[in-house]
Parts: C-alpha cells; structure tokens; sequence
C-alpha cells in the first residue's frame, strides 16, 4: 500500500548545540537529513514527502536537494512555533492519502521493513507506531528520592514512523488544535481521541539524533551496517 510521509525539520536543535539546523550535520560525509529522506525518497510505496521547514531555510533546502533523484516527491512546507503545529501544517498539505506517516527528520536509521509493517498495521487498526521494549530498569523519584521502581515488561520505549489513516490523525489534530491540547507526540493525540495505537517492534539503531554524544553511535550504526553490506 502506498503512503505518505511528514517529517518535520524546522527545529532549533539547541540540545545539539551545533549553532544551526542539526540536520545539517554531516554523518558519513552527507547531511543527517539527507540520510532520512533517502529512505523515504528510495520506496517506491512512499508517493510524497511533506517537509516541514523555518521559511528562512527553504534556500538551503533547495539546494541541498537540488540533484536528488526523489525530488518530484518533496512538499516543503512551513513549519510552527511548536512540532504539533509543524505536523499540523504537514497535514493540511497532503492531498489524496490514506496512510499518513510522521517521521522526526534526526532518525536516518529507520529500516524499509519497519516502515512496511506500519503501514500495513495502520491500515488495518488505524494507528501504529514503532518501538523498542525497554532495557533498563526504571526508577520514578520525586526530588532525586526514589519512590518507586517500575515495573518494566510492559513498558516500550517510542521512536518515529507513527503511521495513521489519514482521517483519524487530522481528527486528532483538528480537536487538539481546537482545544489547544499539546501532546508528547501524534499517538498521543489519537489516544486522546479515543483510538486503539498499536505498537510494531522497530530496532534499536532507530536513534534520534538529539545531543552531540549520540553523532558517535550514528557513526557506529554507519560502520556496522557497511560491514554488514559487504558480507
């Protein structure tokens, strides 16, 4: 089945500390978003890809994409003051979908299987998103005390895709925007409204590229998977 991607790449990136867009930091030679949107811009499923941007960067964009083969496939779109509203401007910018994804701009290790299975999931539950189960043991603390030990079978760790029939995510979001109800993420706002999430185990190499110690795992990730390619 055929989707359509939104990724969100207007963002500060503060946490990175690098002074500029994060995702335009290089990995393995080439910017980070270059990375993300080949994944998306290389399947054949993928028919377009919504890319949320700060207005004063659609330039760098431009030219950075400038001898993309997926080009045809690239929306840009204007991004908010917050990710909600970004995600929410992707959305009214999509034409003629049923499965909508959103994907953060600083994951560039997703797998093509991964993104298979959301969608396949979405279109038959409505929402899905991926995940990893939770490896280490967590403490809840009020004021550096700790109060609880909690229990961790049950608990998963959440990345990007999420995947959703169009209709219930613009749902979500129109009575989210409507209520000015912010949510931690776009599964949160299906909830909210009601909706079963389903969960598609994704991998741990899934990263979000958020401060400047997590550039060394991506080059990890980087030199694994090239070993992998070549046995």
């Amino acid at each position: 089945m055929d989707y359509q991607v939104i990724i969100p790449a207007a963002g500060s990136g503060k946490r990175m500390g690098a002074g500029y867009n994060k995702l335009f930091l290089k990995i393995d030679t080439r910017p980070i978003i270059l990375h993300t949107l080949n994944v998306f811009g290389t399947d054949p499923r993928c028919s377009n890809i919504i890319l949320v941007i700060q207005q004063e960067e659609k330039d760098l964009f431009t030219e950075l994409l400038l001898n993309s083969r997926y080009l045809s496939k690239i929306k840009f779109v204007y991004g908010g003051d917050e990710r909600q509203f970004s995600v929410y401007n992707g959305l009214k910018a999509v034409v003629n979908t049923e499965i909508i994804l959103v994907h953060d701009g600083a994951r560039p290790f997703i797998r093509l299987e991964t993104i298979g299975r959301l969608v396949d999931v979405a279109a038959e539950s409505g929402a899905a998103i991926a995940a990893v189960p939770v490896k280490d043991t967590i403490k809840k603390a009020v004021n550096l005390e700790v109060v609880e030990t909690v229990e961790r079978s049950s608990l998963w760790q959440v990345q990007t895709p999420q995947a959703f029939r169009f209709s219930v995510l613009m749902d979500a979001h129109s009575k989210a925007s409507k209520e000015k109800f912010i949510g931690t993420d776009e599964a949160s706002l299906v909830e909210r409204d009601g909706q079963l999430v389903k969960i598609v185990e994704s991998d741990y190499d899934n990263i979000k590229l958020t401060t400047p110690e997590d550039l060394y795992f991506a080059e990890a990730i980087m030199v694994k998977r090239k070993r992998l390619s070549q046995n």
